[in-house]
């Protein structure tokens, strides 16, 4: 029997990245704020990002992770956190929130490649510089 590979599901303005139900396994820290998403996917991202929360009515306070300069300790509060949403916008922003409550969010930037996601099968995704996407989806 082969296991189904998760989908990469388009929409008119979006991505739905197929990272529903992964867990954050590893934190990376480089130039860049990086998620392990079990053995399936990764996110990176290189620009600057936010992490707030969900339900920001009752908790609106956010904190911005700076990957250039390393000041990405916040981000530490998703490790062991469960995937519930990835969402790639055709804008080029990210958004990904998880089951402790956090929402994690990228914007692109006009220069640079913001943030990168890779998964199943060879998917990859791209916030390339100015705010389009560029995606290869998974291999059959």
């Amino acid at each position: 029997m082969t296991e189904q590979l998760p989908a990469l599901v388009e929409h008119e303005d979006r991505w739905i990245l197929p990272f529903r139900g992964l867990r954050v396994t590893q934190i990376l820290v480089d130039y860049a704020f990086g998620l392990r998403l079990d053995d399936v996917g990764e996110v990176r991202i290189a620009g600057k990002a936010t992490l707030g929360w969900v339900d920001a009515g009752v908790r609106p306070e956010t904190i911005t992770l700076d990957p250039e300069r390393q000041d990405v300790a916040a981000g530490l509060a998703v490790f062991n956190a469960d995937v519930l949403s990835s969402v790639a916008f055709k804008s080029g922003s990210l958004r990904i929130e998880f089951s402790s409550g956090h929402v994690l969010k990228a914007r692109p930037d006009p220069q640079y490649e913001a943030w990168t996601t890779s998964g199943p099968g060879g998917m990859l995704v791209v916030s390339l510089p100015g705010g389009e996407l560029a995606v290869w989806s998974p291999r059959p």
